[in-house]
């Protein structure tokens, strides 16, 4: 096939980053034909706040742009993941202009969600699902900025009353089933919008002695760090933390806790060959935290909030342990037990490399990409 991956990336790399990257190197190695248009956030810093917000209602530069890649080179498909701000639903109206399918997939909530995360004040908040995001400008959700919440809010509106979300994209990909029945309940058409997760391809791990948990990613307040800083010397237990971020300082010089910086995807798979249990303490509902993944392949069972997917992910005594969000006393109590009970959760270790082998890894995820990109052609290519 000749495919086209549409990105706006992050000017920090993360996880969805990490799945654009991933996503294009497998469909390459199965021999397909790939080609990656790319807007960087970096531009952001040349561009004038009117010039931001009109871009981030209906970017001409890209719309221009990926019409003329339609007309040139004709790809059977289009793939976006990110396209805020840059990019922007107009991007949907070039494909579907050139009867080319468009798949979007839905690594957070910024359809229904000005903030993009269902979070507010360290809290879960639905206040507009299903309703216009007036509540996230007035508040101010994006950012701490009531003019980018609502230059944000608008963007949803405009492209809700176009029709954009019902009839410019063909499929959508959610992660999880948890995250389909979110987008469903917001206004996707659920014939619309299928389920297929993210996926590493990582060799078994080493034998050897697990000791610790581990903590991996960024250290900010939806990742629930401050529970996580609480929970550490009620539990007693050692636990090695890779990552940065704005609330590294609540961790920082926490008994028992070892600060390890951001380290490479080698250095941590090595980490995770080592520890006992991941800890996963999100205050939000994640899509799909890639650690997950990288964990289960690495045999490691994950402690994780029971939370949105989660517990979706996560089977509670079969590849990890689940702790009630946010409730310190709670996590420190599955800690110690992770701890203290090698045996189990050296059987959980197992168990979530089986679930890796079976769920995620990359030749699976290639057969349930086409399955999509095929359903989405067909649909194109019958008469209307």
């Amino acid at each position: 096939m000749r495919i086209l991956i549409g990105h706006n990336a992050y000017q920090q790399r993360g996880g969805e980053d990490a799945v654009v990257q991933a996503e294009h190197e497998l469909l390459q190695a199965h021999g397909h034909d790939v080609r990656l248009f790319s807007r960087h956030n970096d531009e952001v810093a040349g561009i004038g706040p009117v010039a931001l917000a009109t871009q981030t209602l209906w970017s001409s530069p890209s719309s221009q742009a990926l019409a003329a890649m339609m007309s040139d080179w004709r790809p059977d498909v289009v793939h976006f993941h990110n396209t805020f701000p840059l990019i922007s639903p107009a991007a949907y109206w070039a494909c579907a202009g050139a009867d080319v399918p468009v798949i979007q997939t839905l690594h957070n909530f910024r359809l229904l969600c000005p903030q993009a995360m269902f979070l507010r004040d360290g809290h879960v908040c639905e206040d507009c699902l299903g309703r216009l995001p007036w509540r996230g400008a007035a508040r101010a959700c994006y950012r701490g900025s009531r003019t980018q919440s609502t230059a944000v809010a608008s963007m949803l509106v405009l492209h809700r009353a176009l029709g954009t979300w019902r009839r410019k994209v063909t499929r959508y990909i959610a992660l999880n089933e948890f995250c389909r029945a979110k987008f469903v309940a917001g206004a996707l058409p659920a014939e619309r919008v299928v389920v297929k997760p993210n996926f590493i391809d990582c060799d078994a791990p080493p034998e050897g002695a697990r000791d610790g948990l581990l903590f991996v990613g960024r250290l900010s307040i939806e990742k629930g760090v401050g529970a996580l800083a609480q929970a550490v010397p009620m539990a007693g237990v050692p636990l090695r933390v890779a990552g940065s971020g704005p609330q590294a300082a609540l961790l920082d010089g926490v008994p028992g806790v070892q600060m390890l910086g951001m380290l490479a995807p080698e250095a941590v798979y090595g980490q995770m060959a080592q520890a006992r249990a991941l800890v996963l303490p999100s205050l939000w509902y994640e899509c799909f935290p890639r650690t997950v993944v990288e964990a289960f392949a690495n045999g490691l069972p994950v402690i994780a909030s029971r939370l949105g997917a989660l517990p979706e992910l996560v089977q509670d005594g079969q590849t990890g342990l689940l702790f009630d969000p946010g409730d310190a006393a709670d996590m420190a109590r599955k800690m110690r037990w992770a701890q203290s009970h090698a045996q189990e959760m050296a059987v959980m270790g197992g168990n979530a490399r089986a679930r890796y082998e079976a769920k995620f890894t990359g030749s699976r995820n290639h057969d349930q990409l086409m399955a999509i990109y095929q359903g989405a052609i067909d649909e194109v290519s019958r008469p209307h």
